[in-house]
């Protein structure tokens, strides 16, 4: 219990990661359940992608003599514009079937940012400017645990090989990354079955220089105390709690 818990509270605990801590859990969720609820918060556990996660209570179900745990952080717009477009892949790659792993190179990346990035002059006119901005947002992205380098592929068409750069990431455009599952959790089905509309949201507020865009959700809870990742209600600026 006291393992399963804290790896909980460290963070996303991914099947993947290790069958045996998973197994536990399982085997426990109800004692795990019982256990976090002293302190606030809910665990949420999706057997069909292989994730579980810790979040706040509802606010209706909080003692609020209990202190938050787990902060709310609101997002910048770039990086809720990012996760959003990235959900919105996976949701697709979905519905088409076959790996259940979604790997992205870094040039595609780029491409699903270009149209509302380029609402900056500076980007619009240098490609360079506008790959550095991009690359950025990715760095914030993998840090929340929404994405994680996936490597460049091996001859063999494996994504996992390839020599690390500096920063322990592949070097140059056969950057790939792979989008972690926990993201279904952030950005929600009802959020994503209304995003083509929003889009149109994103672009006049990246027209007026990137400012935050607004929204009627919230999104609730981080992956534990310490990380960044984020779920609830996905929202257009979001927020992690």
């Amino acid at each position: 219990m006291s393992v399963v818990v804290t790896s909980l509270l460290k963070g996303v605990v991914y099947r993947e990661s290790g069958e045996a801590l998973w197994r536990d859990l399982l085997a426990r969720e109800a004692q795990v359940r019982d256990t976090v609820a002293m302190m606030g918060l809910q665990v949420v556990v999706d057997e069909g992608d292989g994730y579980a996660y810790l979040r706040s209570q509802p606010e209706h179900e909080r003692d609020e003599r209990v202190p938050r745990l787990i902060p709310r952080r609101e997002l910048p717009f770039d990086v809720s514009l990012l996760l959003a477009l990235l959900r919105k892949r996976l949701a697709q790659a979905d519905s088409e079937g076959g790996d259940t792993r979604l790997v992205l190179a870094r040039t595609e990346i780029v491409d699903l940012l270009r149209v509302f990035l380029a609402q900056d002059a500076g980007a619009a006119a240098n490609e360079a400017r506008l790959v550095d901005r991009v690359d950025g947002l990715v760095r914030r992205v993998v840090e929340l645990g929404f994405l994680r380098p996936a490597g460049r592929p091996d001859p063999d068409g494996s994504p996992d090989g390839g020599a690390p750069g500096e920063d322990g990431d592949p070097v140059g455009d056969a950057r790939r990354y792979e989008v972690r599952r926990i993201l279904k959790a952030f950005v929600d089905a009802q959020w994503l079955a209304d995003f083509d509309a929003r889009l149109a949201q994103y672009l006049e507020v990246a027209a007026d220089g990137g400012a935050r865009a607004t929204s009627s959700g919230t999104a609730g809870r981080g992956t534990g105390a310490g990380t960044g990742a984020g779920t609830g209600a996905g929202t257009t600026t979001g927020t992690v709690a």
